[in-house]
């Protein structure tokens, strides 16, 4: 069964009367902008019934295509998304986008080898796309293979572009492969840059619980519970978020200490 909170994690019209004579003008290029802000706004349902309207007229249209697969995947429909994106592929494959989208399709559906090939492509093209290194360093961890995790989430970690995101993965994978030191020392330089930063606070809370520093884990603890309460879930942790085993495991035993 398809979980909807992990559809949701892997992302981010009314129509207006216009007199038939201008309609086949206007139209269209009000229905896109129309769509392109409801999806942006989050009104999901709404927005996949104009990108359909839209599409009808316009089937080729590949920015239309990926974003309604983008809809229809916020919406617990990845089937539904990984078609769109492979028409939006097929029309252009040339664009990189597609290829992105559908592979969060995939991982949605667990499909771990066909959502690695298609980040694998993007970063055959683009070998700096951010966002195909940390979603396959998601893939890799999924697959139980931390190291690779490691090595690509330091990838999108060292980057221009990277997001706090990227590097706290990167730490939680040296955490996962057993260095505690050096996962601290990143957890806590993250921390100093973000300190309003709930997933480093929760990190560091796992990890110094593990080294048996209570005090201090109860302290970051008491940050990441007031910033985001999500992190008392192990389901969360493990497949929306995508912690590893290790330090979710730690996390959660030293909440069921916390709890007594």
């Amino acid at each position: 069964m398809i979980n909807i909170r992990v559809v949701k994690a892997l992302l981010l019209l009314s129509i207006f009367f216009i007199p038939f004579s201008t309609q086949a003008k206007v139209l269209p290029k009000s229905l896109f902008d129309k769509a392109l802000q409801e999806s942006k706004d989050g009104d999901f349902v709404q927005a996949e019934k104009d990108w359909s309207f839209y599409l009808n007229d316009n089937p080729e249209d590949v920015a239309a295509l990926s974003n309604r697969g983008n809809i229809r995947l916020a919406l617990g429909d990845p089937q539904g998304a990984m078609e769109d994106q492979t028409m939006a592929i097929q029309i252009s494959p040339e664009d990189l986008d597609p290829y992105l989208n559908r592979g969060i399709a995939e991982e949605a559906l667990q499909l771990w080898e066909d959502a690695s090939n298609d980040y694998k492509y993007v970063l055959k093209k683009n070998p700096k796309d951010v966002s195909a290194l940390y979603n396959l360093g998601n893939v890799m961890g999924s697959m139980d293979n931390w190291i690779e995790a490691k090595r690509l989430f330091s990838q999108a970690a060292s980057s221009n572009n990277s997001i706090a995101m990227a590097r706290s993965s990167e730490a939680l994978a040296i955490y996962q492969l057993g260095d505690l030191e050096l996962a601290e020392k990143k957890i806590r330089i993250l921390i100093r840059k973000y300190p309003l930063f709930a997933d480093a606070r929760a990190a560091l809370s796992a990890l110094l619980w593990c080294k048996g520093f209570t005090g201090e884990a109860e302290s970051n603890w008491a940050a990441a519970a007031g910033l985001d309460i999500r992190y008392r879930e192990r389901d969360w942790l493990l497949n929306i978020r995508r912690w590893p085993p290790k330090p979710t495991n730690d996390l959660i035993a030293f909440l069921a200490l916390e709890d007594r």
